[in-house]
């Protein structure tokens, strides 16, 4: 059990197991990443920098964000496995999937990250 200080619920990593990817499919968004994970997830997968950001990146402003895919009836994460349904770079995903579910935007918004994440506990 993760608990976050500030957070009205804690985080059951064990129900990641019976999720199926629900934190990395749905509506379109953007996964952001920062130069060095970047770096380290490139080299990683053994890429040059050209033909990683065009296989794996867009530009959204003046940050890098992941590629989405079309799955099912919404999107996925361009590293999102649709057979295991998981990730596939889980080692070098970035801050903003491994700082999941503890947002600063969900502390205002619980319903909508019930929905997304089983394991979510409210405290009482």
């Amino acid at each position: 059990m993760i608990f976050k200080k500030d957070f009205s619920y804690c985080f059951d990593e064990n129900a990641c197991q019976n999720c199926g990817g629900k934190c990395c499919i749905g509506d379109s968004g953007n996964i952001f990443a920062s130069k060095e994970e970047l770096k380290n997830l490139r080299e990683y997968l053994g890429l040059d920098e050209k033909d990683f950001a065009s296989k794996y990146l867009k530009k959204v402003g003046f940050k890098m964000s992941f590629q989405e895919v079309k799955f099912e009836d919404g999107y996925a994460c361009i590293f999102f496995d649709p057979i295991k349904r998981n990730c596939s770079i889980y080692d070098y995903r970035p801050m903003q999937c491994r700082t999941f579910p503890f947002w600063e935007y969900f502390k205002t918004h619980q319903e909508e990250v019930k929905k997304e994440c089983i394991g979510i506990i409210y405290l009482s």
